[in-house]
């Protein structure tokens, strides 16, 4: 058996779609298609936010950081799905590999971080609506947007470091991209450290933001309760609604993808990465379109721009 140490070979090869080696041209055209819908979705609305200044308010304004994560997460693997579709591209070296990996889940531990973020900005709105503006200010917005930035890089920072001591028995990796347990998978190395710290990970951010998030609803699933009219309760209701829809469509996917890695040895290899690939892209689709679609004041502004361009 080669076995290879990170000093000792540069480039590694991904193997993508198992049994879709020569049927690159629909999956290239679906993920061009998906690519496009993210980058003017989530454009359309960073470009709305920095530009309106109706939109300056916390939860638009988190809903802008929201979006960047959404960017970053996509903009850090899927180029490189692309060349390796059209081009055949299929090697990339260790360092950019690595730093492929922090880029894609780190913009995942930051996108939960907001969602927690987001939570606390609805739990104001409904609970204590008189005092919105003074406890969610632009400041405190500004620090929460660090506060998930950081998470980020001290949650993800640690998988490349434990990855440079290993060392390699295949150089090629069974993803579309550099999936940290796809690159320990292929380690030659006792790996338990690398397995028990991306479990660790995973239980902090998904299970204890959504432990976070659960507690900012039920305190809101109180204040709701104890209202007596129902045009309020509707009110309050669609108020967090497209937060609601946005959590699921995270961490749904997400859930899914952790347990699959686990016992992906019952799963076949092609439904296991294109399930890996659906949980990093779907919130990154249907985050702009739902907020689009529920938000009245992103509706009005997208409508007040397209008749500009028409008239």
């Amino acid at each position: 058996m080669l076995i290879f140490n990170h000093t000792s070979f540069t480039t590694f090869v991904l193997m993508g779609v198992p049994g879709l080696e020569s049927q690159h041209l629909w999956p290239s055209l679906l993920l061009f298609s998906i690519f496009f819908v993210i980058l003017i979705g989530n454009g359309t609305i960073l470009f709305l936010v920095a530009t309106e200044s109706t939109l300056h308010t916390p939860m638009y304004l988190l809903l802008a950081l929201l979006m960047v994560a959404d960017l970053v997460s996509t903009l850090a693997f899927v180029p490189k799905i692309l060349c390796f579709l059209w081009f055949n591209d299929k090697y990339i070296t260790i360092k950019a590999c690595f730093t492929q990996m922090f880029f894609t889940h780190g913009a995942s531990v930051v996108r939960s971080a907001l969602l927690v973020a987001m939570a606390f900005d609805r739990y104001v709105a409904v609970c204590k609506p008189l005092h919105y503006n003074t406890i969610l200010s632009h400041s405190l917005v500004g620090r929460l947007g660090l506060v998930a930035l950081a998470k980020g890089v001290i949650l993800i920072l640690p998988m490349p470091i434990l990855l440079q001591r290993l060392t390699f028995c295949r150089m090629v990796i069974p993803h579309t991209y550099c999936d940290h347990m796809a690159l320990v998978k292929i380690a030659c190395d006792h790996t338990r450290p690398n397995r028990m710290y991306g479990l660790f990970v995973i239980l902090l951010v998904v299970g204890l933001d959504l432990l976070l998030i659960g507690f900012s609803y039920a305190l809101i699933l109180q204040a709701v309760v104890r209202l007596n009219s129902k045009d309020a309760v509707y009110k309050a209701l669609n108020t967090c609604s497209a937060h609601l829809f946005v959590i699921l469509v995270s961490y749904m996917p997400a859930l899914f993808s952790s347990l699959i890695q686990r016992v992906s040895h019952n799963i076949p290899p092609h439904v296991y990465i294109l399930l890996t690939n659906l949980y990093l892209l779907l919130p990154s689709t249907l985050n702009p379109i739902i907020y689009g679609i529920k938000m009245k004041e992103i509706r009005d502004k997208v409508a007040k721009c397209l008749e500009r361009e028409t008239a």
